[in-house]
């Protein structure tokens, strides 16, 4: 019988997302397909540095080993062809990242390939990559480059989320952008009981969930944060949506417009998704950040 994906977390991440491969993306864009060939060739040996969502994939697989079996996935995933991705193995294994899977599609678009993964997340550089996997209907975000200094939690893994457009829908957010404040409060008032709808993360928080069943609660490693622009007393319906998702978060931030950044450096964030670059621009200073992009 067959490995079946479906039952596992399962992460789909870009070798840029993973590693460091800026200076190899500047000679892919300035100088081609063939130039850059040749020189992952030359330097097939040469280990990559640590790249933005390296510390958040080797906390998640870590959970593998707490649990004794296999709850978590990664495959990485370009679009370069196999033989480029010889130096990206040789640096996976060099790091002890247990990662065996890769999908490498020659140029051919990435989301196409997620279902057969069964991918739950899927981190990439790339904006075209990830508008195609939020437009398949997978939860998915631009990773912004890494902070200049970042000291990750190692026995843990800690993932922040933001609320509208992120794990909710953009329903809300939308009547703040378009009436206002005072509209958007008295829309939350009125619907306080009703769970708000879906957002393009809310199936990850539910997987994250079940994974979490996995564990002994002594062992658990995850830590989830919503940290949102909400106050008092919009943060009611958010609340009983989560509860009505039968999930529940370590912690809520409801900072009423007040900047995330000092908040997420303080809660040591392996991953801060969102999707305004206003909060991200500042974010991805102290925390690995990545921008969720609504969709097309």
């Amino acid at each position: 019988m067959g490995y079946d994906l479906e039952k596992v977390l399962v992460v789909g991440i870009s070798s840029r997302s993973l590693f460091d491969l800026e200076k190899e993306n500047e000679i892919f864009k300035n100088k081609g397909l063939e130039e850059y060939k040749k020189y992952q060739r030359r330097h097939e040996k040469d280990i990559l540095k640590k790249g933005t969502a390296f510390y958040m994939v080797e906390a998640l697989l870590n959970i593998n080993k707490l649990a004794n079996k296999r709850l978590v996935e990664v495959v990485i995933m370009s679009k370069n062809s196999p033989d480029t991705g010889m130096r990206i193995f040789n640096s996976i294994s060099e790091y002890n990242l247990d990662i065996t899977r890769a999908a490498f599609s020659g140029g051919e678009p990435l989301h196409l390939y997620l279902q057969a993964f069964s991918v739950d997340l899927f981190l990439s550089k790339s904006v075209e990559d990830v508008e195609g996997a939020i437009d398949f209907g997978v939860a998915s975000a631009v990773i912004y480059d890494p902070p200049k200094e970042y000291n990750p939690i190692i026995d843990e893994i800690r993932i922040a989320f933001d609320g509208d457009a992120v794990l909710f829908s953009e329903e809300s957010e939308k009547i703040f952008k378009e009436k206002g404040l005072e509209a958007f409060i008295e829309n939350e008032k009125i619907n306080k009981d009703i769970p708000l709808n879906e957002g393009p993360f809310a199936k990850l928080l539910k997987v994250i969930s079940t994974v979490q069943k996995e564990l002994p609660t002594e062992k658990n490693p995850f830590r989830l944060a919503l940290v949102t622009a909400r106050n008092s007393p919009s943060h009611i319906r958010v609340l009983n949506t989560l509860r009505s998702w039968n999930v529940e978060l370590n912690e809520a931030f409801f900072l009423g417009g007040l900047d995330k950044d000092k908040v997420l450096k303080a809660f040591r964030a392996h991953i801060f998704f969102d999707d305004q670059d206003t909060h991200l621009s500042k974010s991805s200073k102290v925390v690995p950040s990545g921008r969720v992009p609504y969709k097309s």
